[in-house]
């Protein structure tokens, strides 16, 4: 009996997943011995949702792309029931998958839409909990960590810092009492790499603490993950429901007289929390702010006990590193950078959506030979790597290789996995206005330069994408930025000026031309523009009737114009012509 998948992560849900899903079960109805229907997670391909995979009793099959309500009645006529595939919806049919999956290494993403992430025995079939008995079972705390440490697994929230290690210090940390967190506080603006892999394969990052817990000697453990997630709560909370019931958590666990369990703490949002001093604090029912380092978590965390924090893409690698060995994970990557690390593509890319890639790429290769290049074949500008507190890096640059050496040494960082791409219809001086109105806000406010320090360089951005900016305001910039990172406790404010600092030194054109030319180039800046007709205005007056000021005026059938000074610069007449007769400059 061949079985009918639908992928209801949140992607495929916003794109009308649960309407295909009802279809499908009306079909079922009619045919209730046709096919096996069942729901699965993210597979990385975002931007052809929703997405349908028949396959038959030998697990081959294919994969139909944006499919609606009204196709599913012809997929199960010809397909399921038929045995012919529809060609013109196939994905693996449409020259734009090309490289998408071929240019991958899946670890992290290997169970990712090809399991039911509700289904524990879905799981269990594909290999899981096999590495926590393999650890329990025939290798010491010892050796877990050491195999870690073999496997060069570097932090992927951010930092990098060494995996193995951070287990080993809490390990060594004096107290009988001990916990290990997750960081699944996922915050910035085009990320949400967490998010698939808790909605897609929640096991495997249950499986990884439970591992992690072993190696350090914690028995308790606090999954840190944002309310505005509810899906991905919801299937943790069902995954470890699944587990108490199956013996994988709690009480000697396997036989093995390891016990350990794991709770859901819902975030409330804020940006900050993801720093994991103020999740602490967070989770002890105290407000989100960090404090100042040493003590680290690892000597004195959660209520004052040695604590273990990593993300949620680290503990996912670790029952792959486990039961495949750390030398293979380290085959993969580079010298300092081992293994491979999730991106959520986001921006002016053809392919949106969430890859895995070998570190070391390039951003050249990520974009172009994974992602499709550029969206209308528009000339590629530039990235923006590590969330908001990460930089811009130009498409000058785009054969650098991605990892933990080579970013940090254009100024931006490799934060979590949020890339978005960039194409000549950005203004980089608007994108460092955007990103610094997102770290000024999310301050906690505990330091004086990163709470109003930000607040200065965004209202200097604002004058500037304003064309009310001066050749001063650069350099003020340059100076409070250096401040910032200077002067701030945490990460937030000591990372919040990269953004302005990567624009200016590679689009300080840019703002020069904010400045000096009261132009901006990019046509992004509304203050800056100015809007135009010529004479291929043919008089049908449907931008008139659009204008909210009445500042175009003309005869019908006769060339229209525009009244500078009552043009509010809101361009809904370049937006409603369809003559190419409105000019934005």
């Amino acid at each position: 009996m061949k079985t009918v998948t639908v992928g209801l992560g949140t992607c495929g849900i916003s794109a009308g997943g649960e309407k295909v899903f009802k279809a499908l079960q009306e079909e079922l109805k009619d045919h209730p011995n046709g096919f096996i229907l069942k729901e699965t997670g993210c597979v990385g391909m975002c931007y052809r949702e929703v997405l349908v995979e028949v396959t038959n009793g030998s697990g081959t099959g294919h994969l139909y792309g944006e499919v609606t309500p009204e196709r599913v009645g012809r997929i199960i006529d010809e397909d399921v029931l038929g045995d012919k595939q529809i060609d013109e919806w196939l994905v693996s049919g449409d020259h734009r998958e090309k490289g998408f999956f071929e240019n991958q290494i899946r670890i992290v993403l290997r169970n990712c839409g090809k399991i039911d992430p509700g289904s524990i025995d879905e799981y269990i079939a594909v290999g899981g909990y096999q590495a926590i008995r393999t650890a329990l079972t025939s290798m010491s705390p010892e050796q877990v960590i050491e195999e870690v440490l073999t496997s060069g697994l570097r932090g992927r929230g951010g930092a990098g810092f060494p995996t193995g290690m951070k287990w080993k210090f809490t390990k060594a940390a004096p107290g009988g009492k001990k916990y290990i967190l997750c960081n699944a506080d996922e915050g910035d603006p085009g990320a949400f790499m967490d998010r698939s892999v808790l909605e897609s394969d929640p096991h495997a990052v249950l499986e990884g603490m439970m591992i992690a817990a072993y190696a350090i000697g914690a028995d308790d453990s606090y999954i840190y993950c944002r309310a505005e997630y509810p899906k991905a709560v919801a299937r943790l909370r069902q995954a470890i429901g699944q587990c108490r019931a199956k013996g994988l958590l709690g009480e000697n666990i396997l036989g093995t007289g390891f016990k350990f369990d794991i709770k859901v703490k819902e975030g409330a949002g804020a940006f900050v929390c993801g720093e994991e001093t103020a999740l602490i604090a967070s989770i002890e029912g105290r407000r989100g702010m960090p404090r100042f380092r040493p003590p680290f978590p690892a000597q004195s965390g959660l209520w004052g006990k040695p604590t273990n924090i990593n993300n949620v893409e680290t503990y996912a690698n670790v029952p792959w590193i486990i039961l495949n060995g750390g030398a293979a994970f380290a085959a993969y990557g580079t010298q300092d950078s081992k293994g491979t690390k999730v991106f959520a593509m986001a921006g002016k890319v053809r392919r949106t959506g969430l890859v895995e890639v070998p570190m070391g790429i390039t951003i050249d290769q990520i974009v172009f030979d994974v992602c499709g290049g550029i969206v209308d074949d528009k000339k590629f500008k530039a990235v923006q790597i590590g969330g908001p507190s990460g930089g811009c890096i130009p498409a000058s640059m785009s054969d650098i290789s991605i990892d933990y050496q080579n970013i940090p040494k254009t100024g931006a960082i490799m934060g979590s996995g949020g890339l978005i791409v960039m194409d000549e219809t950005t203004c980089m001086v608007d994108v460092a206005r955007y990103f610094l109105s997102f770290t000024q806000a999310e301050s906690c406010g505990k330091c004086t330069f990163c709470r109003i320090g930000t607040k200065r360089m965004l209202e200097i951005l604002e004058r500037i994408c304003e064309g009310k900016g001066t050749m001063d305001d650069l350099a003020n910039l340059d100076e409070l930025s250096d401040q910032i990172k200077a002067a701030s406790l945490c990460g937030l404010g000591q990372s919040a000026p990269n953004p302005v600092v990567t624009t200016l030194k590679y689009f300080r054109d840019e703002y020069v031309a904010h400045i000096v030319d009261k132009k901006c180039p990019a046509h992004v800046c509304a203050p800056l523009l100015t809007y135009t007709i010529n004479d291929q205005c043919t008089g049908c007056v449907v931008c008139a009737k659009a204008c909210p000021t009445n500042a175009i005026t003309g005869e019908r059938k006769q060339m229209h114009f525009i009244t500078q000074d009552l043009c509010i610069k809101c361009g809904k007449c370049f937006t409603v012509c369809r003559f190419d007769a409105v000019v934005k400059e």
